[in-house]
């Protein structure tokens, strides 16, 4: 039989996915809470808890918490880190950081994060895993604004969306992805352990803040044996365009 304070985390989460909090928002305090479940403080901050844990909301000391994702299938009308996405899965995400570097922002930078060409942008390669498992290479690069904040966070953290989070305030609210099909590199085919010009899946997006500003563009490639994509749409609501491939 469930405890109070399960019951009371999984209303929470049913409230998440109905969107009565939404992504970037932030939850009734404490005391808020606990009068409406009639239970005690205590019995709220475990039922928080539980939810912080599974990646759903967001912890910063004195600040009330709030929600970065859902548990819902991913799709491409909610944005939802590598390390919120394996939680919800009940797997364990892995990070590792294999080389960053400060470059000049080329003309393709400077488009996609808003930037004038030549600013200083954080370039991070990290491979992500599944309990250990390699099944993802990304090439980050940071807006100027914000890579001061990237840089010094654990090579192996397992979320930079919740360091980022917890560091700064931060809140990753938009992402536009394009998806294609491409070989494993030489240096994709080392970094994930499998043949060069295995097929992998490419996501390239674009994350912005709530308000619009660009905070980051990347560059990821899934080993097409462990990871896909699926897209839910209806005749209200369609999250999937087509595009020609660039």
């Amino acid at each position: 039989m469930a405890t109070r304070h399960e019951e009371i985390a999984d209303e929470l989460r049913r409230a998440i996915d109905r969107e009565e909090y939404t992504v970037g928002s932030r939850l009734p305090a404490e005391t808020e809470l606990a009068a409406h479940y009639g239970v005690s403080r205590g019995t709220v901050r475990q039922a928080v808890a539980a939810l912080t844990a599974e990646g759903l909301i967001g912890s910063r000391q004195g600040a009330r918490r709030v929600v970065l994702a859902s548990r819902r299938s991913q799709s491409f009308a909610e944005l939802r880190s590598f390390a919120q996405w394996a939680r919800a899965m009940g797997r364990e995400a892995t990070g590792r950081v294999v080389a960053q570097e400060y470059l000049p922002a080329t003309a393709q930078d400077a488009a996609r994060l808003q930037l004038r060409e030549g600013a200083r942008v954080l370039h991070v390669l990290r491979v992500r895993g599944l309990d250990g498992e390699p099944v993802l290479v990304e090439r980050t690069v940071y807006a100027d604004w914000i890579s001061r904040a990237v840089e010094p966070l654990d090579a192996d953290a397992p979320s930079v969306t919740q360091l980022l989070f917890e560091s700064t305030g931060l809140v990753f609210a938009y992402g536009e992805h394009v998806i294609d099909a491409v070989a494993a590199s030489a240096q994709d085919a080392e970094l994930l352990g499998i043949r060069r010009t295995s097929p992998l899946l490419r996501v390239r997006r674009v994350t912005t803040t709530r308000e619009g500003r660009p905070v980051e563009w990347s560059d990821d490639r899934y080993r097409s044996d462990a990871v896909s994509f699926s897209v839910h749409n209806s005749i209200d609501n369609n999250a999937l365009a087509r595009k020609t491939a660039e």
